[in-house]
């Protein structure tokens, strides 16, 4: 097995593909664009979802790329030997183009190549999709495999649960997948044992989608015409199985921002379990913030969607950090490290450097007013208790839900008085909250880009207008620092520095709904970065784009370099009306607005 580092295997996965005829692309931002669905870029496919569905890439048909991830489901896990909050992953697809038998050769390649990988063809065990009703099982991908020389006995069929991909939404592309898998030297936990079982012996290292079905409206899995590839391999994960080591932690991705932990707390990584722990939430999380913030479209801390996940990493990280004796402001100090650690392969890190040191700071010193009023709070609490020596679950919540007061330090807090908490009714209540969220949350993201994808390129031709329309009234100072879309409305965050007043709102909805009432084409056209630019195109967000470029122009109103949808001409808006102004976070203003529904409507 090769050792090597994370420059050396991103530098590696591209190169091989590049060899194969795939175009270099860029990592997307990990906001998503025009996707209600999610609030981070939770996989290498997502950004390509619409040339997935048959939107034609400028790059064409053969892609690779190392895609920038955030993954924030399971927070309250990360502190172990595995789970990541922020990953880079490996991908490469195709669109319409080769299928099955190139990409498992060129996965055996990649593999067990001395050239690559060099993995031991004996330590591999591949799974494939095992059928079901009306799907047939993959014998097709089981026999590519053993045409490279793969044992029938290292081949497992399994369920949908773990080799099957998709729909993106309730219907659009689908199909099996085939994964592969490190076999560790350690004896089967039973008759059965397989990479289904969790007993530790298989380890994951890599995943080919093959998307050959069409899910209809009527639940029916129709065969693609054009096939489609999509593949990932997690770097981090990839890196710490060629070297041998114990966790991720142990990676040259944080060996850096372990180095400066140690010196700023005094402590060593592994002093003991506890410790060890912190070390690895401060890593990770901080890690995720940073380039939360220092992404394109970086967000500030807040209560709402991005801004509020980012706050609950910081504000976490600060707990762990304080509990190893880390001082103030060692957020912005590790923060240095990462940016400096990351700035060559992710130029926007250097480019946004002083607002990420600059957020840190700032809620750093929030979250100690926080912790001061939560502390005034929690004696108001003790103050109640009449006696008795446990404190209600309801109160604790309380001070989690209002204030913002961790759980954690209101446990401590209770046990430096010979106090303890109804940690089960802290944990009632805190579960009906996330239920409560998690309503809320399907109701504002229902819909999306795979199921409404006419309504959505009308609202996300109507956020070119909108933009074009404030930089008009308000000058070039506006710039785009994000969008989200649903089938009711659009959501559009620009900087600016104050708020809008409702005269200017007035000129910039009247200039889209003249620019509506003139119905000029929306005009698609190919052409590179620099000739876009040289167009006075609007491109805010160029870092993720390849050498070709798609421009979108709309007369004279509106020229930016985009890769979402769009609709056909301008007066299929019908009208344009803004329902809000808000502030979003420090220094970027928010617009929900609404357009007219077609007479087909």
């Amino acid at each position: 097995m090769k050792k090597m580092t994370s420059g050396e295997l991103r530098s590696m996965w591209l190169n091989f593909f590049k060899s194969k005829g795939h175009a270099v692309i860029p990592s997307a931002s990990v906001i998503p664009e025009n996707d209600p669905t999610v609030l981070f870029t939770t996989a290498g496919m997502h950004p390509l979802v619409p040339y997935l569905l048959g939107s034609k890439h400028p790059a064409g048909t053969r892609l690779t790329d190392v895609q920038k991830c955030i993954r924030t489901g399971d927070i309250d896990e990360v502190g172990d030997a595995s789970h990541l909050t922020f990953f880079e992953m490996l991908g490469n697809w195709s669109l319409g183009d080769y299928f099955k038998k190139d990409m498992i050769a060129w996965s055996w390649e990649f593999l067990t190549s001395p050239e690559y990988l060099g993995l031991d063809k004996d330590k591999l065990a591949f799974t494939v999709f095992e059928g079901e009703d009306d799907i047939p099982r993959d014998d097709e991908a089981a026999g590519y495999w053993m045409e490279q020389g793969v044992k029938p006995e290292n081949i497992y069929f399994l369920n949908r649960k773990h080799n099957w991909w998709g729909p993106a939404g309730q219907t659009g592309p689908c199909g099996p997948d085939t994964e592969m898998f490190i076999i560790r030297d350690q004896e089967p936990c039973g008759p059965d044992c397989s990479p289904a079982c969790s007993c530790g012996r298989f380890m994951e290292i890599w995943n080919d989608v093959f998307m050959q079905y069409n899910k209809n409206a009527e639940g029916q899995y129709i065969p693609m015409e054009k096939k489609n590839v999509d593949t990932g391999m997690g770097l981090e994960r990839t890196v710490c199985t060629l070297n041998g080591c114990k966790s991720v932690y142990e990676t040259d991705a944080f060996t850096g921002i372990l180095a400066k932990i140690s010196e700023l707390s005094g402590k060593g990584y592994e002093d003991d379990a506890a410790t060890t722990k912190a070390f690895r939430i401060v890593a990770d999380h901080l890690r995720t913030a940073t380039f939360i913030m220092g992404d394109p479209r970086g967000v500030s801390p807040s209560n709402v969607d991005q801004g509020y996940v980012l706050r609950r990493l910081i504000r976490r990280a600060v707990r762990y950090g304080m509990g190893i004796g880390m001082g103030e402001g060692f957020t912005s100090e590790i923060a240095q490290v990462i940016i400096n650690q990351y700035a060559e392969v992710y130029p926007e890190l250097k480019q946004n450097e002083a607002f990420v040191l600059e957020q840190f700071k700032l809620e750093e010193t929030r979250f100690a007013r926080t912790l001061r009023q939560g502390e005034k709070e929690f004696a108001k609490v003790v103050s109640r208790l009449d006696g008795k020596t446990v404190i209600d679950g309801v109160d604790a919540f309380h001070l989690y839900d209002t204030y913002g007061y961790p759980i954690e330090m209101t446990r401590e807090l209770a046990a430096e008085q010979g106090l303890t908490v109804d940690e089960k009714g802290f944990a009632d209540h805190f579960a009906a909250h996330q239920k409560l969220s998690q309503v809320g949350a399907e109701q504002r993201f229902k819909g999306g880009l795979a199921d409404n994808s006419a309504q959505t390129a009308r609202l996300h031709t109507a956020t070119h207008l909108l933009q074009a329309a404030l930089r008009r009234v308000l000058g070039d100072e506006v710039a785009q620092k994000g969008s989200n879309i649903t089938a009711e409305r659009l959501r559009f965050d620009f900087k600016f520095g104050r708020k809008v007043t409702k005269d200017e709102l007035a000129q910039v909805e009247a200039l889209v709904n003249e620019w509506i009432a003139a119905d000029v084409p929306v005009v698609m056209t190919e052409t590179t970065v620099e000739a876009a630019k040289a167009e006075g195109a609007i491109g805010l967000f160029e870092s993720k784009y390849g050498e070709c470029v798609r421009m979108y122009t709309m007369g004279e109103y509106s020229k930016e370099i985009c890769g979402g949808p769009h609709a056909s001409h301008t007066g299929e808006l019908v009208s344009f009306k803004i329902q809000k102004e808000e502030s979003s976070s420090a220094g970027v203003r928010r617009i929900k607005a609404v357009i007219g529904a077609k007479p087909e409507d």
